[in-house]
């Protein structure tokens, strides 16, 4: 199984990026992923879709597996299904070092969280944009991570929904007195103008599609990135 050691940098709370292989070529993944480790990413976004919880099919455990002996870095797994807890174990096997769950989809979440803890990796609830960050409020001690959605889920290429920055900005100050360690992370529409708001707002991960997979020049689309969020 993927160590969660191999993340504990990201806990100083500096800028990351992670690209979402939403957005990548599917016919080359493996190589499309080395590009952009080689371009200088910190965390892969993995997004699992099963067709009912959104309107998308993406992939399963084994692919996730596939790939985690193609490259060294961090997946972050993003569960976009129904049952999450039907799947944790096979994608906490299959090399995660975060998965994320959505809040909406969990009927128990606290126990949900709980169960991807046990199988030794980092455990985050993701937010969809009409969902607020309140939801949250009692699972606190039980976060690695949170996902506000700045999109609706479920497709690549949607526009940032600036609503979302007020949420962002008072989940981020929730965090800071209830969970410092916990990590802030927004995905949807983030380029190099949304990366800045975003980022102000108080995220710490940053999930980009076609603003990086997109590009012809990997490096310089996250060096970018990175420069628009710390702006």
């Amino acid at each position: 199984m993927w160590a969660c050691s191999s993340v504990k940098y990201m806990s100083g709370k500096a800028i990351i990026l992670a690209p979402s292989i939403l957005s990548a070529d599917f016919a080359r993944l493996g190589e499309e992923i080395a590009r952009v480790e080689a371009a200088g990413c910190e965390l892969l976004h993995i997004d699992v879709m099963d067709g009912h919880f959104v309107p998308n099919l993406t992939i399963g455990a084994d692919v996730v597996k596939a790939l985690r002996g193609v490259t060294a870095l961090p997946f972050d797994v993003h569960l976009m299904v129904e049952k999450p807890e039907e799947y944790i174990e096979r994608f906490a096997a299959a090399g995660a070092a975060y998965i994320t769950v959505h809040a909406e989809a969990a009927r128990h979440l606290h126990r949900v969280l709980a169960q991807i803890r046990a199988c030794g990796v980092k455990a985050g609830a993701a937010l969809n944009p009409a969902t607020p960050w309140e939801n949250l409020r009692y699972v606190a001690e039980n976060l690695d991570l949170v996902l506000i959605m700045t999109v609706n889920p479920g497709f690549g290429g949607q526009e940032f929904i600036s609503a979302m920055l007020p949420k962002i900005a008072a989940c981020a100050e929730w965090l800071r007195a209830e969970n410092p360690g916990c990590l802030l992370e927004t995905d949807g529409g983030i380029n190099t103008r949304t990366a800045r708001a975003a980022a102000a707002a108080g995220a710490n991960i940053l999930v980009a599609g076609a603003a990086v997979f997109g590009q012809a020049d990997a490096a310089a689309a996250l060096r970018d990135l990175r420069r628009a969020a710390r702006a």
